[in-house]
């Protein structure tokens, strides 16, 4: 409820007094709205004016200062600012080069605007519109849809755009293609109270969320229950991905908003879902942003926003702004010297726990194996990405590369009498912490098992300790994964190496070349994935289009397992007998 105030008629005014009095050193009041000062020594540039009613503070007098709007227009709570009011804050904003309205996509709004655009145009001002339709809820048809918390990510390309020193037709052209980049969806725990009102615009049920809320008090398009906060985070992520826009992009710049009383901390616990979420899903996030930044009054509510980025989107996301409410400063980020992924654990991992003359000698083994399977994603992370991208988001060899990396940067940084299982299992974490998404999951899941397999602990590694650490590998891949063979993953190459390599280690063919040979059975039978169809994974939807094609996890895998091979074709003595690793 909001319970500070004088007249509640005259709330509007009251608060954006007091807001011109807090920032009179960077704004300046002018009929209907508020308009920046300009700055000193800078070159004249197009006016991005954006406007609505109050009550959604930091939008939308809050942003108003470099590198965002030249201007904003306040109208009432909840109510469009008249023809009036706007035509004022453009007069007042405009430099000579034009003006910009953008707002949401409401019929007040839409009229009032409209009507001042006209007006100035008359007097030789040059004026462009540009609706925000972000809202995923309102409507199948995009051109119908409100404009919601996307208002944000609309207004900060223009405003971006703008104090690059952009044309009117090119500001414009910005502010379209930002729109149709961005998709919005939310969700009300619970309704706002207008100041004076004893009861909120709207309830929802106990036990259940508004879903598809609107940010002038409307309640949701329907109550659905309540859920915890990772289905919650599926939910928002599932829908919006629906609602993608064509094209090849997959990095997003995300808006976690609050409406009003959703506590920040709420917030970041949901985020820590997203996030997960979206990167699992392979969407490389730019720049998130987590708070309240488009609410309405003391609304209950939580929206995710996704800006789908291309390269100039991405840099006028990334631009510098100032403004009351929302400041960023790429310099001072820039400046940070950030740590290695492990640094805090690793420095615990320095002082590796006792290992056997052989576990030593086999953390040598293990140390070649990743150097070389870190050279061979280097070389064929674009062609493993080419690979995934027919039928999934083309990241495997980025997602392989950065999970290697990470394997790597672990094991070179502790003492070199780390026995190969300890190895084993922290560049197994190292790898799920960093590389995220289905197969860094894996990956990080079967070194571990396979480092408990072996032990540090023995005074040598025969052939067989080394087959049942392969099946250790491949079991906890198949029970995290919950695939099968034929499936069309990694393990359709992995499965078939461990039994040809068991079958002839039993048979006596020493470890180097039973390997060899069953990598050459596994690089086969990843080719062999390409008339498979895809039973499991984001590239089941697109079971058809991958026919033809070998599944990128099998290929990775096979070409793994040879270049191992290669390694354990020089093995290092062990210090007792039995055939050494």
């Amino acid at each position: 409820m909001t319970t500070i105030f004088d007249d509640p008629d005259e709330f509007s005014e009251d608060q954006l007094s007091g807001f011109l009095a807090l920032y009179a050193d960077r704004l300046r009041g002018v009929p209907g709205g508020v308009v920046s000062h300009r700055t000193s020594g800078a070159q004249p540039q197009v006016a991005v004016v954006i406007g609505g009613g109050s009550g959604h503070y930091p939008a939308f007098s809050g942003v108003v200062g470099p590198g965002f709007a030249q201007g904003a227009v306040v109208g009432n709570i909840f109510t469009s600012p008249s023809a009036a009011q706007a035509y004022s804050v453009a007069k007042a904003a405009d430099q000579g080069r034009g003006v910009v309205f953008s707002f949401g996509n409401y019929a007040g709004d839409t009229m009032n605007f409209a009507i001042a655009a006209a007006r100035l145009r008359k007097e030789g001002i040059d004026t462009r519109i540009v609706l925000v339709t972000d809202d995923i809820a309102s409507s199948d048809e995009i051109t119908q849809r409100r404009g919601i918390a996307g208002d944000f990510s609309v207004f900060k390309a223009m405003g971006a755009a703008a104090a690059e020193g952009l044309a009117l037709d090119e500001v414009e052209r910005v502010g379209i293609a930002s729109n149709a980049a961005t998709r919005t969806l939310g969700v009300a725990f619970s309704g706002c109270t207008m100041p004076g009102a004893t009861e909120p615009l709207f309830s929802v049920p106990d036990g259940h969320l508004g879903l598809g809320l609107g940010i002038h008090g409307e309640p949701g398009i329907r109550d659905i229950e309540l859920m915890r906060a990772a289905d919650l985070a599926d939910l928002f992520v599932d829908r919006l991905l629906v609602e993608r826009p064509s094209g090849e992009s997959v990095r997003v710049a995300p808006i976690l908003n609050g409406l009003g009383t959703t506590k920040y901390e709420e917030l970041f616990l949901l985020w820590r879902h997203i996030s997960r979420r979206l990167d699992e899903v392979g969407i490389e996030l730019v720049e998130p942003e987590v708070g309240e930044l488009v609410t309405s009054l003391d609304m209950g509510g939580v929206s995710l926003t996704l800006q789908w980025l291309d390269d100039e989107l991405e840099r006028f996301w990334r631009a510098d702004a100032y403004t009351p409410a929302y400041r960023k400063v790429a310099a001072p980020v820039a400046a940070f010297v950030l740590p290695a992924g492990d640094d805090i654990e690793a420095s615990g991992d320095v002082d590796a726990p006792p290992a056997s003359d052989a576990a030593m000698a086999l953390g040598g083994t293990v140390r070649e194996a990743f150097g070389v399977m870190h050279d061979l994603l280097r070389r064929e992370e674009e062609a493993l990405g080419r690979i995934d991208a027919v039928a999934g988001d083309g990241d495997h060899g980025r997602g392989m590369l950065k999970g290697i990396g990470a394997a790597v940067g672990r094991v070179v940084r502790v003492d070199e009498r780390a026995g190969g299982a300890w190895l084993l299992s922290r560049a197994g974490q190292s790898w799920a912490e960093q590389a995220g998404g289905t197969s860094g999951v894996l990956w990080g899941a079967a070194l571990e098992a396979l480092g408990t397999s072996l032990t540090d602990d023995r005074d040598d590694y025969t052939a067989l300790d080394v087959v049942n650490g392969v099946d250790a590998f491949a079991e906890s891949i198949v029970d995290l994964g919950r695939a099968s063979e034929g499936d069309k993953t990694m393990l359709d190459a992995l499965l078939p190496f461990a039994r040809a390599l068991r079958e002839r280690v039993e048979q006596g063919v020493s470890l180097a070349e039973a390997w060899r040979a069953a990598a050459v059975l596994a690089v086969a039978a990843a080719a062999a994935t390409a008339d498979l169809r895809p039973k499991v994974g984001r590239a089941r939807p697109l079971a058809e289009k991958s026919l033809g094609t070998p599944d990128a996890g099998a290929t990775s895998m096979g070409m793994i397992l040879t270049v191992v091979g290669d390694v354990l074709s020089t093995p290092r003595k062990s210090s007792t007998e039995g055939e050494p690793v």
